[in-house]
């Protein structure tokens, strides 16, 4: 059987980290063969106390500190502290089945150029708000054809999230991208299919992840994925998947749509079509998605957001990396 790394980026997180933990611990892959490394980013809420508590009834269990806080620094360090033969990245808010860490070793088996398995987020709902987003999230409106959110069926696909990686993956393509604040996963994912190698999601992985609670967190979020992203497809020199770019034509619509309304009356009324038709596709989905029917509003809300903060952030991106080049020099300022 393959020895396991599980590295968890993490910053004040005390309301989860233990969950997180404990389900590492009662893991029924065989726990001498699991080592697990907590990256923490300096955590001034009692979160490094509940780890160091943790640790000591469980030894296989350590504390780093991620002095830089950011993601893939945390990554880097979990992974270069670990010996593993195969490596798991991990979040705070989430909550692994029994069998995760076994099916994803299991995955590997699929096929020999597979370098990255992982599986399906099932979503926890904290409050009202959050089972709106969560529902959001699992739709395929929503977030297009991202299956480890939807969990629609098993397969190659371009990326997953929580993902496990032979550990030979890493001096093949490198580490994660440290320049990154968001994205550094789906990047890391795109290198692995771009040298020829595949990532196999397997609906049977199963982890639990609990929704961000608030329309604000998650509109920054999407911003920031949509900003960082021009950031990936301007090193690479490429557009990374066409899904991308969907919500970024979303925004230009509603911005011509708001002109038009001053420039030409025809050319508005025309335009108002697409946009009753994407109300309309929205209340739809929203009615599939929603717990209730008072919260498909709620839904509907949630996938505007997602699309529209996205896109302003991928086309702020674009105005910054490609337009001024200012963003990139501070980013490779900071690698010198």
């Amino acid at each position: 059987m393959k020895t396991v790394s599980i590295v968890i980026p993490c910053l004040n997180e005390k309301n989860y980290i233990l969950r997180c933990l404990q389900s590492i611990a009662a893991q029924s892959y065989p726990a001498e063969l699991i080592s697990t490394y907590v990256c923490d980013g300096m955590s001034d809420d009692g979160t490094r106390e509940l780890i160091r508590d943790f640790s000591k009834a469980h030894p296989q269990f350590t504390l780093l500190d991620n002095i830089r806080k950011t993601t893939p620094f945390a990554l880097n360090l979990g992974i270069r502290a670990s010996a593993a033969e195969i490596v798991i990245i991990l979040g705070a808010h989430s909550e692994l089945d029994p069998g995760f860490v076994g099916k994803s070793v299991e995955s590997f088996e699929i096929d020999p150029a597979v370098m990255c398995t992982g599986g399906v987020l099932e979503n926890v709902y904290e409050n009202e708000t959050s089972r709106m987003i969560g529902a959001a999230m699992s739709s395929s409106f929503g977030v297009g054809n991202a299956h480890f959110r939807t969990g629609n069926k098993s397969g190659f696909v371009d990326t997953v999230a929580f993902g496990a990686y032979k550990r030979e993956i890493f001096d093949k393509v490198g580490l994660f991208d440290e320049e990154l604040i968001r994205n550094q996963d789906d990047e890391f994912n795109f290198r692995i299919t771009n040298a020829g190698y595949k990532i196999y999601l397997n609906h049977e992985i199963r982890c639990r992840y609990f929704v961000r609670a608030s329309f604000r967190k998650l509109y920054r979020q999407y911003y920031q994925y949509g900003y960082w992203k021009v950031f990936v497809n301007k090193k690479h020199k490429t557009i990374t998947t066409v899904r991308q770019l969907i919500p970024m034509c979303f925004v230009l619509y509603l911005i011509l749509l708001v002109l038009s309304v001053f420039t030409c009356k025809p050319v508005f009324l025309a335009m108002s079509t697409f946009g009753v038709l994407y109300l309309l596709l929205a209340l739809v989905f929203a009615a599939r998605s929603a717990s209730s029917f008072g919260a498909i509003f709620g839904v509907a809300f949630t996938f505007f957001i997602l699309h529209f903060s996205y896109g302003l952030g991928y086309l702020k991106g674009i105005f910054d990396f490609f337009i001024l080049g200012k963003a990139i020099k501070k980013q490779e300022s900071l690698s010198r």
